[in-house]
């Protein structure tokens, strides 16, 4: 209609290439395009096709609070394992089952204790001065280095239900760019749902073992990283 604005064209995003692949637990965890992960509340994570990717198991009733992230073979690629008597939240990732500090790959803290959001500075094995953190979790995105270039690697979506032929299943979404190591994203994910569940009140079924929790965490976790 004259006189009547037109509908604007939605402005193109723009992810700036990275100078080299980001490998973190292996290059066989790099796609040359962007790929969507789903992570339902269980914490089995599978691709656009429904496809299993990987899995998260749990050592149970262990002092020092462990994960497994397991590939669809059942093969543990790392072992995430928090870090007890320290004020950030601080978890570390190790290749395979050990947890010997020759096998670590990187760490992660909270950036802060004052924020209502859970900010993340992740720290490569060899970062070992931890001047500047090597990725940052803020809000939905994952960024490399502190998080000032704004260059993302991946991000974060809201959950949604979608149903199966028992029942409906929580949800959300993870999409990584190309060349970034998808498996170190999914530990990533895993470890800012940990950190940001209030751990006295996960449900520990007897006979589940922890399995129960892990994935209870999830629906918290995702409310702190879209809101705000």
């Amino acid at each position: 209609m004259a006189g009547q604005a037109s509908n604007p064209v939605p402005a193109m995003t723009v992810h700036h290439p990275l100078e080299k692949p980001v490998v973190v637990v292996g290059p066989q965890f790099l796609t040359q395009y962007p790929i969507d992960l789903t992570i339902a509340n269980d914490f089995r994570v599978t691709d656009f096709n429904g496809t299993l990717i990987f899995s998260v198991k749990s050592k149970s009733m262990s002092i020092h609070d462990r994960r497994h992230l397991k590939d669809a073979a059942g093969n543990i690629l790392v072992t995430l394992k928090e870090k007890i008597k320290t004020m950030h939240g601080r978890w570390q990732v190790f290749r395979g089952e050990s947890t010997d500090e020759k096998y670590l790959l990187f760490s992660v803290k909270k950036s802060s204790l004052m924020r209502f959001r859970t900010q993340l500075d992740v720290f490569l094995a060899s970062n070992t001065s931890e001047s500047a953190p090597n990725f940052k979790v803020k809000g939905s995105s994952i960024y490399l280095g502190d998080g000032e270039s704004n260059v993302i690697v991946a991000e974060m979506f809201k959950r949604h239900t979608f149903k199966t032929a028992s029942s409906d299943t929580d949800s959300f979404a993870v999409t990584v760019y190309p060349n970034v190591d998808y498996a170190f994203i999914v530990a990533l994910v895993v470890i800012l749902d940990e950190i940001n569940v209030d751990r006295s009140d996960k449900a520990v079924v007897v006979g589940a073992g922890v399995e129960a929790g892990v994935g209870a965490g999830v629906e918290a976790a995702v409310s702190s990283i879209i809101s705000g």
